[in-house]
């Protein structure tokens, strides 16, 4: 007899991997617990989580969660993560990365990912500099910041992450900050249950090479964490794009969230109506015609 026991759920001992590497105080370290505490309470099936990712500091993220995980070349953490996706409609896929491998060196993936509205979410641990090649300018570091690459200080207009994602077409953007772990845990999991592109623009502090880098959005520290307001019509693209405006330190929240058929159902449907039209024949046969007609 077969049995119908429901499959096991997570626990946040079971999602502990390896322990994390990253400087003492990295914000990085509360995005990792914020993701163990989301995924714990939806109760995903452990087989059922993948975790992808590039190159940095923030892309070790899965050496450190006990799931189905692989490390890309830098920037590319997209375009496998679609792959995955897209042939394993089942799985719960999440990227992982900070603001060089997204916006720099993965900054065309991740225009292309947001308007083909893959299904997925995507966590950008950003820290306006490279640290693991120990302080370069990033594509969002301040004009002026002094690093190895810019000793007289920035003088490239940083880009405006916010302004990208919303403008490139995801279907989810929120803002969070690692300091705010209840605001966090909320932001993932309301970017993990929505259909589509979704991403969560997270600031990270680089304790090591840029201390104090969000201290204006730290109430402790004498700053303002702002919330997106109440009346926000998070429907309204050029609301939206208001709100990105200016980010110093901006509003924290749902900026975007829209519905909008997934790349995974547009071609799941393409798909069956292909087979529909070859029935009788096997995988092998389909091929044989199809190479056949390109002659």
């Amino acid at each position: 007899m077969s049995s119908t026991a429901e499959p096991k759920k997570l626990t946040k001992k079971e999602l502990k991997a390896d322990h994390p590497t990253w400087c003492p105080a990295c914000g990085d370290f509360a995005v990792l617990a914020s993701f163990f505490n989301v995924v714990q309470k939806l109760g995903f099936d452990h087989e059922k989580v993948v975790c992808v990712a590039g190159i940095g500091c923030s892309s070790r993220f899965p050496y450190f969660v006990n799931t189905h995980g692989i490390h890309f070349i830098h920037g590319r953490a997209l375009p496998l993560a679609t792959g995955i996706s897209l042939s394993r409609p089942d799985l719960h896929v999440f990227v992982f990365g900070g603001d060089g491998d997204g916006y720099s060196i993965g900054g065309n993936h991740l225009t292309h990912a947001a308007r083909k509205n893959i299904n997925l979410t995507y966590v950008v641990m950003d820290n306006f500099v490279y640290g693991l090649t120990k302080n370069q300018t990033s594509p969002t570091s301040p004009l002026g910041r002094k690093s190895k690459t810019d000793p007289r200080g920035a003088i490239d207009r940083p880009i405006n992450p916010m302004a990208q994602l919303v403008s490139s077409g995801a279907t989810f953007v929120a803002r969070s900050h690692a300091s705010q772990v209840k605001h966090m845990n909320e932001m993932f999991e309301r970017a993990i249950l929505h259909n589509g592109f979704s991403v969560v623009e997270t600031l990270s502090e680089c304790t090591m090479f840029y201390p104090g880098s969000f201290d204006d959005s730290i109430p402790r520290k004498g700053g303002e964490f702002n919330l997106v307001g109440e009346e926000h019509d998070k429907q309204d693209l050029a609301a939206a794009m208001e709100l990105t405006g200016d980010l110093t330190p901006g509003k924290f929240g749902v900026y975007y969230e829209t519905e909008r058929d997934t790349k995974n159902e547009l071609e799941s449907a393409w798909v069956k109506d292909a087979q529909a039209a070859h029935a009788g024949l096997s995988g092998q046969d389909i091929l044989r015609k199809s190479f056949s007609r390109m002659r």
